[in-house]
């Protein structure tokens, strides 16, 4: 199993390239107005057309209307489209069918009764992504640098196919991967110098974490 990894909310050329250069799967655009990672559509239309080809390009938004999903498609032609709010099981099975891509359902979990909410979305999400809940008062559903306990997922099903996120950096990364086993994981603060600003360094170091986690204990075979 080839782990996949995702770094998320990008808005820079430089840190397309490194994240690509460093061996990311997966890049993600965050379409979402309250967030220091917003970028608009055609910008990040322009910086994933860097790379594609090359790696799969990642939609992140919340709640997202028709509108908001026709000019994504249109103007940045991602290959997954990722959901971060409310949408119910019946919305993702329709913004499937309008856009003909597939679509990851992230939930936010607190505890285990927060993972029974992946029931609901099984076999219509094509995967998940599990992050933290928010803290109090935080108005980004995402991004905000904390984790839950990883522990929780022990008993998750094995078919369940799910990519960690939630306050992943350097520092954490490889004991994440050797509670959890996840198939992905995905990090955006954690590779930030402040909100928004990815650092090339902080970035070298997380995939150097994560190398050194693989060989370690096998994660990767």
């Amino acid at each position: 199993m080839t782990l996949d990894i995702k770094i998320c909310g990008l808005k820079t050329e430089e840190a397309v390239d490194r994240a690509v250069a460093l061996g990311a799967t997966h890049i993600g655009f965050i379409f979402f107005a309250k967030s220091p990672r917003h970028i608009e559509p055609a910008d990040a239309g322009r910086l994933a057309d860097r790379v594609r080809g090359k790696v799969k390009i990642v939609s992140v938004s919340v709640d997202p209307d028709n509108d908001d999903l026709d000019e994504i498609v249109a103007l940045m032609r991602p290959d997954i489209l990722q959901l971060h709010g409310k949408e119910t099981p019946d919305r993702v099975l329709t913004i499937k069918a309008v856009t003909g891509l597939p679509v990851w359902k992230a939930l936010s979990i607190a505890d285990a009764d927060d993972l029974r909410r992946i029931e609901a979305y099984d076999g219509i999400a094509n995967r998940f992504l599990l992050d933290a809940k928010p803290p109090k008062n935080s108005e980004l559903p995402g991004g905000n640098g904390v984790s839950f306990d990883w522990r929780l997922l022990a008993g998750l099903d094995a078919s369940v196919d799910y990519m960690l996120s939630g306050g992943l950096n350097k520092d954490n990364v490889g004991e994440a991967l050797r509670i959890a086993r996840p198939t992905g994981i995905d990090t955006s603060s954690g590779v930030e110098s402040s909100p928004g600003v990815k650092d090339l360094k902080m970035m070298d170091e997380f995939f150097e974490a994560v190398r050194l986690a693989e060989a370690s204990s096998n994660i990767a075979a």
